[in-house]
């Protein structure tokens, strides 16, 4: 049975139409067995087991019948076939050759087929009409079978190799965008929940809209998290453009936003969007920046601080910043502006 991890192995669905297509070569043992002298009686048992042969041969490759099962039927009535048909039963090698190949289990079939590619060397033993030249017609048969075999395995080792990369990037995109949210979110909290302490004993009403502004965020951020985790969401420009300078302003950074939402590629939009959440997030956690300004344009965009500069080992959010305009075929520059720090995005 395959792996359900797997794409459908075609011989499961059209292997008993490549063993129907070649049961025109059964030709030959027929021609024999009408040919051969012998009573009528033994002729017509042995074109009933020719034919059983046959129908044995296409079972082979279906997999709600077992192969050696079928194997084990082919060889009794080829065997059977030999009183009238004598060393012609060789005739029937190739059928058990390529089914052995195909659709034994490892490493039954290599076995299997090394057997019957064997046969030949029988001509070793001067059997009275046995075809000298028999491994010319069999030798190619074997071979291809196993090619076909050792085809279809790196195939499905090719298939799994993919589908697990592709479950760790989906994982590693899940963990990325994850941060990026909580990231975001949990950094306005924390500096909306200052803001409330400081104002608590000296605006009152202020504190109070600040708490209510942290019920709030900490709603969306609970919300794109689920979204986020299944895969649903993706980055919004505009709203990210509206958020920055609030966040900011909570932390006591001014905004300078150059450009505006019509300036940027539409096709990198949601990227940009990311870009931007992350880059605020870092200034508010990091910089100690006093102002920053963000610019707008048809190839990316550009975040800058006046703040303390950027130094030490490259944290999760930038590496996972790196990844996704690496991703879009764009680059990313990080340096130390004078003062402060310069997040670059470039895109095609």
């Amino acid at each position: 049975m395959s792996d359900p991890a797997l794409p459908a192995n075609p011989w499961e669905r059209w292997g008993w139409a490549f063993a129907s297509i070649w049961l025109f070569f059964l030709a030959f043992p027929i021609s024999a067995t009408v040919d051969a002298d012998a009573p009528v009686a033994a002729k017509v048992g042995t074109l009933v087991c020719i034919a059983g042969f046959a129908v044995a041969n296409v079972l082979g490759y279906s997999h709600r019948h077992s192969t050696w099962v079928s194997l084990a039927a082919m060889i009794a009535l080829a065997l059977a076939t030999m009183p009238v048909i004598g060393i012609g039963v060789i005739s029937f090698t190739p059928y058990l050759a390529i089914l052995s190949a195909l659709e034994l289990p490892a490493p039954a079939w290599k076995w299997a087929a090394g057997l019957w590619a064997a046969v030949p060397t029988l001509s070793l033993l001067d059997i009275d009409g046995y075809p000298t030249y028999f491994f010319l017609m069999l030798w190619p048969v074997v071979l291809g079978g196993v090619m076909l075999r050792l085809f279809g395995e790196r195939e499905q080792v090719a298939y799994a190799a993919r589908s697990e990369f592709a479950l760790v990037s989906e994982r590693e995109r899940v963990a990325r965008d994850v941060h990026d949210v909580l990231g975001h979110s949990l950094t306005a909290l924390s500096v909306k929940a200052e803001l409330a302490a400081r104002l608590i004993d000296i605006d009152p009403e202020r504190a109070k809209e600040e708490l209510a502004s942290i019920q709030a965020t900490a709603r969306q951020a609970l919300a794109e998290v689920r979204s986020t985790v299944g895969g649903l969401r993706a980055g919004n420009l505009e709203a990210e453009l509206a958020a920055a300078p609030r966040v900011l302003a909570d932390a006591g950074i001014s905004t300078t936003v150059v450009g505006d939402l019509a300036d940027t590629d539409p096709r990198h939009r949601a990227l940009l969007a990311w870009v931007l959440r992350e880059s605020v997030t870092n200034v508010v956690r990091h910089a100690g920046a006093r102002a920053v300004t963000i610019e707008l344009g048809p190839h990316g965009i550009t975040v800058s601080d006046d703040g303390t500069g950027c130094s030490g080992a490259e944290g999760n959010g930038l590496r996972g910043m790196r990844e996704r305009v690496s991703g879009a075929g764009g680059t990313i520059t990080v340096r130390a502006d004078a003062p402060g720090t310069r997040v670059e995005v470039g895109l095609p």
